[in-house]
């Protein structure tokens, strides 16, 4: 072979192998498998399929969250069961903002945990709202794990033009394969039915059959065996949150100046939640100059 053939052969395999470099930079990595053993939190990445832990969680005591005691015995009930591998729910905490929905999710998670000497802790796992279409594959991943998950999407809800709620629909049922054992599904949102209203009747007028339609969409929220309703917490409920906090923190107050100062404080926001009463705790807080941890 001339010497200039072989110098041009030699320098195309250089670059070659440059460009087989480079594609494999930017084209997809078999990501590695999460140690799960690292925390009992996890946030799910959908770009990288990455499980990143959680060691330090935005959380507050069960006994914290007031005005739900019913809803949070069914909860806590249902992550019992499920704990101890007996069948168990998933579950759609819907209604009013600000009533302790992602905080129960959160807090029970932890309650559940910290009663089981078990070594082998619930997992929770959470899914960002947008990253609904790649629960498919998280669930590939976790199918034959030897831990328990909790998978968890908060503010869950879709719009108009979203097809998303299709994949998860077909996670929640688990397709062919049937949902893991090892898993359930637990949402917050707003909605009842997940979807607006206008969603559905616009689904009603422009369907050639109107109530399949509609089923189709409704028939969403039909696959979270547990719906726990969140309403708009009373006076005395709000009080209870309040009174809850400063006896947990250890806040001094005279009595009835924190009544006054609780009422008017709900009263400028023009609302009453457990939201409102941490942020009015939290106010409190820092105009005596106590200190806390925690969030809600």
């Amino acid at each position: 072979m001339p010497q200039d053939a072989h110098s041009t052969l030699q320098e195309l395999s250089k670059k070659l192998d440059l460009l087989i470099a480079a594609v494999q930079k930017i084209g997809p990595k078999q990501h590695e498998a999460a140690d799960l053993n690292a925390a009992d939190c996890f946030v799910f990445d959908a770009q990288t399929g990455q499980l990143t832990p959680i060691t330090q969680v935005n959380r507050i005591d069960v006994g914290l969250i007031k005005g739900v005691d019913r809803v949070r015995d069914i909860l806590l009930d249902n992550t019992t069961r499920f704990s101890k591998g007996l069948p168990a729910n998933n579950v759609l905490l819907w209604g009013a903002r600000g009533m302790g929905k992602s905080s129960l999710v959160k807090a029970a998670h932890a309650a559940i945990n910290s009663q089981t000497k078990d070594q082998n802790p619930l997992k929770l796992l959470e899914i960002h709202r947008e990253d609904i279409d790649a629960l498919p594959r998280l669930l590939s991943d976790i199918r034959n794990s030897e831990h328990r998950f909790i998978l968890f999407c908060d503010d869950l809800s879709f719009d108009n033009d979203d097809t998303s709620y299709k994949s998860l629909k077909a996670a929640l049922d688990g397709g062919v394969e049937g949902r893991p054992d090892n898993v359930v599904f637990y949402a917050t949102s707003n909605r009842r039915h997940l979807l607006p209203r206008d969603m559905i009747e616009n689904e009603r007028s422009t369907a050639i059959n109107p109530s399949e339609a509609v089923e189709e969409k409704v028939s969403l929220s039909d696959r979270f065996g547990l719906w726990l309703g969140f309403h708009k917490c009373s006076q005395d409920e709000y009080l209870e949150m309040v009174n809850g906090y400063v006896d947990h923190y250890g806040i001094k107050i005279d009595a009835d100046e924190l009544r006054r100062d609780a009422l008017e404080w709900s009263t400028t926001r023009g609302a009453r939640s457990g939201r409102v009463a941490w942020q009015y705790i939290t106010d409190l807080a820092g105009r005596l100059g106590h200190k806390m941890s925690g969030g809600s």
